[in-house]
This record gives C-alpha cells, structure tokens and sequence, in this order.
C-alpha cells in the first residue's frame, strides 16, 4: 500500500507540474491573444501571480492536512486547481488571467505538504530520502514533459482551434486540467481513510500561536527556509522563461524551445532520483546524517552554479543544452535534501512545518519571473537571467553548509503548550 501511495504522489506531482507550466510555452501567445502589452513585465507578474497564491495558502494547507488528514485535503484540492486551469481558459485581459492563475497557484499549495505528510506516515525514516527522491522525480517529470507536450500540442490545435473559434493555448489549458480530475477519483478510490488516517491528534491540540515561539527562534529552521527561497527561485526558471531564453538567445521556434526545456527537465528527473537513493545509502553506510542529507546538497548546489555559468561561454546549442541538463541533474540531486529534512525535522508537525519552508520557496520562485524580466527588459540582455540562476544556487549552497538540525522541532511528546526542542 505504501509504493501504491507513493506512485498515486508521483502521478499527481507529474499533473500538477504539467498543469503550472500550461502558460509558459505559450506566453507570448497568449500575450498576443489577449492584447497584453510589455511581454516581459506583464507576463512576469501573471507567472509570478501562480507562486504568489501558492505561497500565501501553504501554512493553511498544511494545517489543513495535518487536522484533517492528507487524504481528505489532497483529493479536494486536486479537484479545486484543475477546475482552476480549465477556467484559466476563459481569460479575456491580463487581469482575469493573473486572477484564475493566481486561484490556481493558491489551490495547489497544499499538494506537497499532503505528500510529504504522506510519506512522514508511511515510510521509516530509512526510506524517506528515497521516496522524497521519487516524489521529486514526479514533480521533474511533469516539469520535463509539460514544454514538449505543450509544445507537439499547440502545433496539433492550430486547425482544431480555428474551427472552433478559440485560441490554442485555451485548448491545451482544457486538456490539461482533465488528468487532475481523473487522478482525484483514482485516488479515492484506490486508497482507503484506514491507510492515511488522521493519526496526529497532536495536530488538533496544536493551536499555531502555541508553535510559532518554536517557529521564530529556531535557527536550522530559518536556514532550511531560506535554503528553499532560493532553490526554488532558482528552480522556477525552467517552468517559466527557459523557452523564451532559448527563443532570444538562439533564435529557435517555439517547438524546438519546448524540447530543449523537456530535455534540461529530464536532468532534473534522473538527479531526484538518484539523489534521493544516494542520500539513503550514504546515511545507512557511514551513519552520518550531516553527510548524507546537508553534504549532497552542498555538492549538488555547487556544482549546478559552475555548470550553468559554463553554459553560457558555449557556443553550440546542444553543447550549452547539455551542460544546462547536467546543472538541472546537479541541483534535483541535492534538492532531494530539502523534502526529506523537513519530513525529518517536522516531527509530529510535518505538514505544517514543510509548508512553511514551502511557503519561502515559493516567495523566491514568484519574485524570479518579475526580477528576471525586469532585468530584461532593463538591461536589454537575456543573457543576465543565466547568471542570476547560477548566483542564487551558489548562494543556495552556502545555506546548506551552515544547516545542521540536532533533532526534530516537534516530537511526538509535545503539548499544545509547545514544549520545547532543540531550536540552536
């Protein structure tokens, strides 16, 4: 029961990740469309609009899933975002886009505080980096097929949409708010109340105000939150202008952007998941929990940095692709350590506590898509969004070298009065 869980997780991180990169390939389509002015501005603040809700609706949803189960709250949510897409559709102005998108983004902020909830419940601890590994691997899936897809599907639409006066982008948003449907009748089908049961009755005797002086003075948490503002602002380049760079600094169409985007994502598949089964052998080999959580991510952010700047000084675009892939691979496979430290770290409060390094993440994944086009558009250079990703990432790596929680934030002994643990 537990893999048919954690592949039910893997499929939904796949369709959520292909649904929030929906608008990306399309963007100046769309902006053309609907008669969007200032591509890159505007467009930014729609793509940043989808992060901005997700982040705010984290706490929430975690809180959602720890009181009432991950079960309950995923299923329900799955079923809120797709509506969302499929009405995201029926944009008519920049303003009713950035609305649904922003709706959409916020419905889907519960979607990995369920899943690692999830996981806190199902696998011991020996496992977890390896099925946060595979979790991960879902999302890169989904991040890596979603442009391709688009991409092949947007050229199939173009007669399809003329016959029924709509645009194609409005289809492929329809079609892909379809899986997420069928994924939550999937769901509740296959998986009973009795194997995600509502076990953490601490969690309903936990009032918030009573976890946050925990929250506010401990040090690892702040690291490890702010470790994931900028991974995940880092990160975010690929579901967001990745294809538009590749369309300005290569003068590449749109399909070929799309499947160099796939391609780079598929570096992101194979390091989530050998990253995730790497961190489990080198904690069961020396022991060493240090080494095997916190030390690959150090290497993997590092290494990312160095590759993405080499990139830039290539001249052959599959060259530059491949290093870019290989960066992607570097950054997934010491990503991994950020889900499974917090499942590790949260204690009875997983949820809560992985939404609320969620809720960062996504704080620096909504700011990249405007700072980057403001730059763009400042600077007249596309060129400079590939040395912000590498800076962010080598900064990222310097986060996790001071990180080093001694033991969970909440264990399973605490009170509502919130008992104190290790926050040095």
């Amino acid at each position: 029961m537990r893999y048919l869980i954690l592949g039910l997780l893997c499929l939904m991180a796949g369709i959520a990740y292909i649904q929030r990169a929906a608008i990306s390939v399309p963007a100046e389509l769309i902006a053309t469309d609907l008669k969007i002015e200032h591509f890159e501005r505007s467009m930014g603040w729609v793509q940043s609009a989808w992060y901005l809700g997700y982040a705010l609706l984290q706490i929430p949803a975690g809180r959602m899933a720890d009181l009432y189960g991950s079960r309950r709250t995923l299923a329900l949510l799955c079923s809120i975002w797709s509506t969302l897409a499929l009405l995201t559709g029926f944009s008519t102005g920049w303003y009713s886009l950035m609305l649904f998108w922003f709706l959409m983004g916020a419905a889907q902020a519960g979607a990995f505080p369920c899943a690692a909830a999830a996981i806190s419940q199902t696998f011991p601890e020996s496992q977890r980096a390896r099925a946060s590994g595979i979790l991960a691997a879902g999302m890169a899936v989904g991040g890596a097929v979603a442009p391709m897809l688009a991409g092949r599907t947007l050229n199939l639409l173009q007669p399809t949409a003329a016959t029924w006066q709509l645009y194609s982008w409005q289809i492929l948003l329809f079609l892909f708010s379809l899986p997420g449907f069928l994924w939550t009748g999937l769901f509740l089908i296959t998986v009973p109340n009795s194997a995600l049961p509502v076990t953490a009755q601490k969690a309903k005797t936990s009032r918030l105000s009573h976890m946050l002086p925990l929250i506010l003075k401990s040090t690892p948490l702040a690291l490890l939150c702010t470790q994931q503002f900028l991974r995940a602002a880092g990160m975010v380049f690929f579901l967001t202008w990745f294809p538009v760079f590749l369309q300005k600094t290569r003068g590449i169409e749109i399909k070929l952007s799309a499947d160099l985007t796939s391609l780079a994502g598929i570096g992101g598949v194979l390091g989530s998941l050998t990253g995730g089964i790497a961190s489990d052998w080198l904690l069961k080999t020396t022991g060493n929990r240090r080494l095997s959580r916190q030390g690959i991510a150090v290497v993997g952010m590092s290494l990312c940095s160095l590759l993405i700047v080499s990139s830039a000084f290539v001249h052959n675009l599959h060259l530059s692709i491949t290093l870019v892939a290989a960066g992607a691979f570097c950054a997934t496979f010491g990503g991994v350590s950020g889900y499974t430290v917090a499942i590790e770290f949260g204690g009875s409060q997983v949820a809560t506590v992985f939404s609320l390094m969620n809720m960062c993440g996504n704080f620096g994944a909504m700011l990249f898509p405007i700072t980057s086009g403001w730059m763009v558009e400042r600077f007249r250079n596309w060129e400079l969004m590939l040395f912000f990703f590498a800076a962010i990432m080598a900064i990222d790596a310097i986060c996790w070298a001071l990180l080093n929680p001694q033991r969970p934030l909440f264990s399973d002994s605490d009170s509502a009065f919130g008992k104190r643990h290790d926050v040095a």
